[in-house]
């Protein structure tokens, strides 16, 4: 469990960490293919979001259940923001509702992109979630850097030794 609470408290920092400083991109920059699997800057946080939202969906049945991967729910980066920090709010909530049986009982769902039914254990697919992020935010984190921005310390234990110094 505290595996996953320290995940859920990184992911928000990290978050807000990457928010402030896309805040200073242009809205060329913003909007200019990074390479990227999803383009650029803002498609990729655009999709980090939508795809915790069909997580959370999945492991609550509440909230947000978008159709694709590639949605932009929002226009503006404000109002991604917004929903960002609301959505990491969602996440840690949840987390703290876990108990350590909920982790290991079956957990089935259907994927977006196919009509199988996936079942496993609920603690494999919480660790992708959080693995997933990660991902994204690196893709970000190069798109900035190819763009000659400063680099991010967006490092895990970076937050362990600042904000996150109850998992010292």
């Amino acid at each position: 469990m505290q595996n996953y609470q320290m995940l859920a408290a990184y992911n928000a920092w990290a978050n807000r960490l990457l928010y402030a400083a896309v805040t200073e991109l242009s809205e060329d920059e913003l909007h200019r293919d990074t390479g990227a699997f999803f383009g650029s800057v803002f498609a990729t946080l655009s999709h980090i979001l939508v795809a915790d939202r069909v997580w959370l969906n999945r492991f609550t049945g509440e909230g947000p259940k978008p159709k694709t991967l590639d949605e932009k729910p929002y226009a503006t980066l404000p109002e991604l923001k917004v929903a960002r920090v609301q959505e990491d709010k969602r996440i840690i909530d949840y987390i703290d509702s876990l108990t350590p049986d909920q982790l290991e009982a079956s957990f089935s769902y259907t994927p977006v992109t196919s009509p199988e039914l996936v079942s496993h254990k609920l603690w494999p697919a919480l660790t992708h979630f959080f693995n997933h992020q990660t991902h994204h935010r690196g893709q970000i984190h190069a798109g900035l850097t190819g763009m000659g921005k400063p680099s991010l310390s967006l490092d895990l234990i970076y937050f362990v030794r600042s904000d996150g110094k109850q998992w010292l």
